[in-house]
């Protein structure tokens, strides 16, 4: 595998060793299908670098909807210099205003140009951006309004993009289908720069309403996707017979449906990373759909208490920006504490057990803030031995010595679970019998409450 140093240098090397290759796929406006040449794509992303340069900006927020246009604004904006952030563009505008305001962003992109011309009307830098050239941001936390800047660099995401293909090698006859967001690092860099850095096709998606759609289009052989969404595709019969390789990440996966996946022919893989690392860490090679081989530059230890902690020289953030105390509190001597809990078998694999921080994974890829969450919940149910984990796949509240029957405490929080999407509500209730396992400080010890579940209570 080649391993490049950032965009620009994947750019100019594809486009010197292979200048007539189809690098992307895409279909504009339900057209048909366009095909760009790696040459084509270094013309465009070298016109729109030199127009960034010249407006003479600082820090771009780009509206990442995963058209042929936003990843050129992408790939532009830092061969210009610019510190870029990327965006969710299903965010209401309210929610975003303060996130931008947040990262000093002075422009931004969106294929609609009555919504980039309002957002950029909000914008009001109060310093210059912290990172210049290279800097790559991406939001990540459990609800909008404790989002958090992770600072990652071109640089960092092309050997993460390295590191996934040493152990997941694609050829330049494959044809990677990108569905998922590149506002999200998983989507970014196993949607995109994974399919792009080893040389192959990369079809960019049409959205979620073209989900199905698209494997009948583009006809890929490789997909990476999220567990909520492979099953969907799956009950649906669009995964098209020229697939041969699924990559599924962000959240763990019913061994069930990973099965029915593989009984199709198709090599199915897991994946474990984190936006700190800029994406992958681990990937599963073998049978064992959860026993992950450590990316070749990423090392991995486990503590005492079971947390993963993480040296990835290459691939680590920068930081969170502009918090230094919280980036203090993830990355001790080098080394960065997952917040996940998990072990090594016999055969030096990981194993990956549940988290232990306070931001939960779902299935489908969202994050949930647990203090926020349990908050609304407290807040309903008048009761503050429980918590809100994740049981079985399910966002599940265990309770403490609680005498309600499930269907009582369901019924009393159904106006805290009416403010969240129906994909991010509470699905079952589970009774403990004890008081929750706390801290000194009075804080729920989140792993060994996971460990108790895990153990026989879900």
């Amino acid at each position: 595998m080649i391993r490049y140093k950032n965009f620009e240098d994947l750019i100019n090397r594809m486009t010197a060793s292979a200048p007539d290759k189809v690098a992307l796929l895409y279909s504009p406006k339900g057209g048909e299908v366009q095909a760009v040449t790696w040459a084509e794509l270094a013309e465009r992303v070298h016109v729109r670098a030199d127009e960034l340069a010249r407006r003479n900006r600082a820090c771009e927020a780009i509206l990442a909807d995963g058209s042929y246009g936003c990843v050129v604004e992408v790939l532009a904006a830092v061969q210009a210099g610019l510190q870029v952030a990327l965006v969710d563009p299903l965010m209401p505008n309210g929610v975003m205003e303060p996130l931008l305001r947040s990262v000093d962003a002075d422009c931004a992109w969106s294929s609609n140009p009555a919504r980039q011309e309002e957002i950029e009307k909000t914008l009001a830098p109060k310093s210059k951006p912290a990172y210049g050239a290279h800097g790559v941001l991406f939001f990540t936390s459990g609800t909008t309004s404790f989002s958090k800047a992770v600072v990652l660099t071109d640089e960092s995401l092309m050997s993460s993009a390295y590191n996934g293909s040493s152990l997941l090698p694609l050829s330049p006859d494959d044809t990677l289908l990108c569905l998922l967001p590149l506002s999200h690092v998983f989507g970014f860099v196993c949607g995109l720069l994974w399919g792009l850095s080893c040389g192959a096709t990369v079809a960019l998606g049409r959205g979620p309403r073209s989900y199905v759609a698209d494997f009948a289009m583009f006809k890929p052989t490789v997909v990476s996707t999220v567990p909520k969404l492979l099953e969907f595709l799956a009950a649906r019969g669009a995964l098209n017979d020229e697939l041969s390789l699924v990559l599924v990440g962000a959240a763990d996966c019913a061994d069930s449906l990973l099965d029915a996946v593989r009984s199709r022919g198709i090599r199915v893989s897991l994946g474990y990373g984190l936006t700190e690392t800029s994406s992958g860490l681990a990937l599963s090679i073998g049978d064992d759909f959860h026993a992950m081989t450590v990316c070749p530059e990423d090392d991995a230890t486990i503590a005492d208490d079971g947390e993963i902690l993480v040296s990835a020289p290459t691939c680590i953030m920068q930081g969170y920006y502009r918090d230094a105390e919280k980036t203090a509190q993830a990355i001790r001597n080098g080394i960065l504490h997952t917040g996940d809990l998990g072990f090594f078998d016999e055969n030096g694999l990981l194993h990956v057990k549940g988290r232990k921080k306070d931001v939960l994974m779902l299935p489908n890829g969202t994050k949930v803030f647990l203090p926020e969450y349990e908050a609304a919940v407290i807040g309903t149910l008048k009761e503050h031995d429980v918590a809100v984990m994740l049981c079985s796949n399910t966002l599940t509240l265990a309770c403490g010595k609680l005498t309600s029957e499930h269907n009582e405490i369901m019924k009393e929080i159904e106006p805290a679970m009416a403010t969240y999407p129906p994909g991010s509500r509470i699905g079952r209730v589970v009774h403990i019998g004890h008081s929750l396992p706390r801290t000194a400080a009075g804080d729920i010890e989140r792993w060994k409450l996971q460990k108790e579940l895990d153990d026989g209570n879900c």
